[in-house]
C-alpha cells in the first residue's frame, strides 16, 4: 500500500510509510506498538537506536509554526526486516504531551510515517556492561541485552515503581531490580544507592545509563568521582525530567 506523504522526493530515502497493526499494554505504564512498513526495510540499525515518529505534518502551518511538535522519539524494541515489521515500547508518561496523547490513542489500521533510525546510544566492545536507568530505560535496554553475546559480562540495576511496572527483559542477561514505592522517579537516591552497592569489576567497563535527566546525572557522577570511571567510558541517554516538554 503506497500513500502520497508530503516528505516524498529528496528526503524519501530518510523515511517510510507503515500501517499499525497492533497494540496493547505490557505494563501498566507501557504500550507496545507494532508498525509494518509499506515497503521492505532497508536501512542499517543498531540494536539501541531510535526512530522519529511524525506526529503532525512538519510541512502544514501548524508544523511550520511549532516545528518541535512534529516529531517524537521511540527507541526500537524489536526489528523484523523479512515481516518489514518494527515494535516500540512506548512509556505512557504524565503529562498532555502529543507523545502521550499519540501512544494513548493510536489503533491498528492508523497510518504512522517514521524517519529511519538514529542514535549512537548501543554497546561496544568493552570489558563488561553497566546498565543503569528506570521503567523508560528499559525500552532501550532490551534490544541492547539481547544484541550481546552470552558470555558477556553484564551488571545493572533497573528501577520500577513496583514489580507490576516491570517490563520483562529479554535473556540471557539480568539486571539487578529496584523498586520505588511511591518515590519520586526524578534525582532517585534509591536507584543510585542501588549503583553504589553494586561488585563491580576493580576496572572500568562500558556504561549505558538513560531515562530521567538528573538520576542520569547522578549516577553518572557517582562512577566517575566514586569509581574512577573515565567519562568516555559513559553513555548517557536523559528520555525526560519534570518541566521539560518534548524531552523523550
Amino acid at each position: 500500500m503506497n500513500r502520497r506523504n508530503p516528505l516524498a522526493g529528496v528526503f524519501a530515502k530518510y523515511f517510510a510509510t507503515s500501517t499499525v497493526t497492533e497494540t496493547e499494554l505490557v505494563t501498566p505504564v507501557m504500550r507496545r506498538i507494532r508498525l509494518v512498513a509499506d515497503e521492505p526495510i532497508t536501512f542499517p540499525y543498531t540494536p539501541g537506536q531510535h526512530v522519529r515518529i511524525q506526529l503532525n505534518d512538519p510541512l502544514s502551518v501548524y508544523g511550520i509554526l511549532r516545528p518541535s511538535e512534529t516529531l517524537r522519539t521511540y527507541t526500537i524494541w524489536d526489528f523484523d526486516p523479512g515481516q518489514r515489521a518494527i515494535e516500540l515500547r512506548v512509556h505512557r508518561y504524565d503529562g498532555d504531551g502529543i507523545g502521550r496523547k499519540w501512544a494513548e490513542a493510536v489503533r491498528p489500521g492508523e497510518p504512522v510515517t517514521f524517519w529511519w533510525p538514529q542514535g549512537d546510544f548501543f554497546t561496544r566492545d568493552a570489558p563488561y556492561h553497566l546498565f543503569v536507568g528506570e521503567e523508560t530505560a528499559s525500552a532501550a535496554f532490551g534490544p541492547m541485552l539481547r544484541a550481546l553475546d552470552g558470555s558477556a559480562r553484564v551488571y545493572g540495576v533497573l528501577e520500577s515503581e513496583s514489580a507490576e511496572h516491570d517490563l520483562p527483559m529479554p535473556g540471557p542477561h539480568r539486571l539487578r531490580r529496584v523498586y520505588r514505592a511511591g518515590a519520586p522517579a526524578a534525582s532517585s537516591r534509591k536507584l543510585l544507592a542501588a549503583v553504589a552497592d553494586l561488585d563491580l569489576p576493580g576496572e572500568p567497563g562500558a556504561a549505558y545509563l538513560a531515562g530521567e535527566a538528573r538520576t542520569c546525572q547522578l549516577v553518572r557522577d557517582h562512577l566517575v568521582a566514586e569509581r574512577g570511571w573515565p567519562r568516555t567510558s559513559i553513555k548517557v541517554k536523559p528520555f525526560w525530567t519534570p518541566g521539560k516538554r518534548g524531552l523523550h
